[in-house]
C-alpha cells in the first residue's frame, strides 16, 4: 500500500511511502485488541476507593441499650453498620486491577489496530517538521490545513519533542506520542493516525 506525503501546509509533496504489509495489512484479531485495550484501561485505575468498616470507626464501646425487653432487635455497638455514622459493611478496598498480558498478544494488538486504521484509510503520512517555540495556533493551523482539526488525531514523532507536544496540548482532540509510546487504545480512539516519515522509518525498521 502506498500513501502520500503531506507537508504542513496540507499540500501533497508528490512523495509516497509504502507501508509494509506485516504491520498494515496483517489479519486483524479483534479478541487481541479488546483484551488490550482492556488491559490499558484497568492499569489506569487508581484502585483507591475505601470506606471505613465498623473496626475502624472511632466511637464508644458502649452498649446501646439492653439485651432484652425492649421490643426491638438486639444492638451492642453504635459502629453497627446498620446505624446512622457506622462502618460500612463490604465497602471498596484499595486493590490493583492490571493483569498480565503477553507481549505477542499486545503486538497482534497493535498491529491489528494499525491494519483497521489502514483499511479505513485512517492513517497520513506528514513531512518531519519542527516548532522553534511551543505554540497551540501553530499547531491548530497544520491541523486546519490538513483537514484533520475536527477529529481525534493521533501523531506520531520518532523521538520526544517538546515544542510539538506543549503545542498540542491544550487541544482536546489532539495527542502527541512517539512511536515507542505507541499503543492499541491510542489508534483504535483516533480517528487519523498522523505518522511523521522518520516516524514511520523508525515504526516499519523496528518490525523487521
Amino acid at each position: 500500500m502506498k500513501l502520500s506525503v503531506f507537508n504542513t501546509a496540507g499540500e501533497d509533496t508528490g512523495k509516497k511511502v509504502d507501508l509494509k504489509k506485516n504491520i498494515f495489512e496483517v489479519e486483524p484479531s479483534d479478541h487481541a485488541i479488546y483484551l488490550d485495550v482492556k488491559q490499558y484501561l484497568a492499569n489506569r485505575r487508581q484502585g483507591t476507593a475505601k470506606t471505613r468498616e465498623r473496626a475502624e470507626i472511632h466511637g464508644s464501646t458502649r452498649k446501646i441499650k439492653r439485651q432484652k425487653g425492649t421490643g426491638t432487635a438486639r444492638a451492642g455497638s453504635i459502629k453497627s453498620p446498620i446505624f446512622r455514622g457506622g462502618g460500612r459493611a463490604f465497602g471498596p478496598r484499595p486493590q490493583s486491577y492490571s493483569f498480565k498480558l503477553n507481549k505477542k498478544v499486545k503486538e497482534l494488538a497493535r498491529l491489528s489496530a494499525l491494519s483497521y486504521k489502514a483499511k479505513e484509510k485512517g492513517i497520513m503520512v506528514l513531512e518531519d517538521f519542527s516548532m522553534e517555540a511551543p505554540k497551540t495556533s501553530e499547531f491548530s493551523d497544520i491541523s486546519r490545513k490538513l483537514n484533520i482539526d475536527r477529529m481525534k488525531s493521533l501523531l506520531v514523532l520518532p523521538e520526544p519533542n517538546k515544542n510539538i507536544y506543549l503545542s498540542s496540548r491544550n487541544l482536546e482532540k489532539s495527542k502527541v506520542i512517539t512511536v515507542s509510546e505507541l499503543n492499541t487504545y491510542d489508534i483504535m480512539n483516533a480517528s487519523v493516525v498522523v505518522f511523521l516519515e522518520s516516524s514511520l522509518n523508525v515504526l516499519q525498521t523496528s518490525a523487521n
